[in-house]
């Protein structure tokens, strides 16, 4: 621990850099993705523009429970099967995985291929079963 905290004080500098490169990672890859919305705000797009959610998730995790009326196609699949989404293509498209780090590539893809209105739902699954939003389970 000792040596720790010498290095940190002797190189301090690196280790600024180190954190300002971190914080515009983070930062860039949250722009690329699109913005995000709230479960609340996500809610409301979707009752008031004919928007959908988009269930990223694996099928295991889809079957234990997800949002109703949710699509679901899984990240690995959604190259190949972006096409049955051609019809929400001007609808906002809420992007849903199981914690919010999975929808922002999904919702890259999206917003590339044309659908601009794509979100992701920050914090996903683990966000709406905490305010203890209702889910279907197959």
């Amino acid at each position: 621990m000792e040596l720790l905290v010498e290095f940190l004080l002797q190189q301090w500098v690196l280790v600024l850099a180190l954190i300002a490169s971190l914080v515009m990672l983070f930062l860039h890859e949250g722009r690329k993705a699109g913005p995000s919305v709230s479960p609340q705000q996500a809610i409301s797009l979707v009752n008031s523009d004919n928007g959908i959610f988009l269930d990223v998730r694996d099928g295991a995790d889809f079957k234990k429970g997800h949002i109703a009326d949710a699509v679901h196609i899984p990240l690995a699949q959604l190259p190949t099967r972006r096409e049955e989404l051609a019809k929400f293509k001007d609808n906002p498209i809420i992007v849903v995985c199981k914690m919010g780090q999975s929808a922002g590539p999904a919702t890259r893809q999206l917003r590339e291929a044309g659908f601009e209105r794509a979100q992701k739902m920050s914090g996903g699954m683990m966000e709406w079963t905490a305010l203890k939003l209702p889910i279907l389970s197959k």
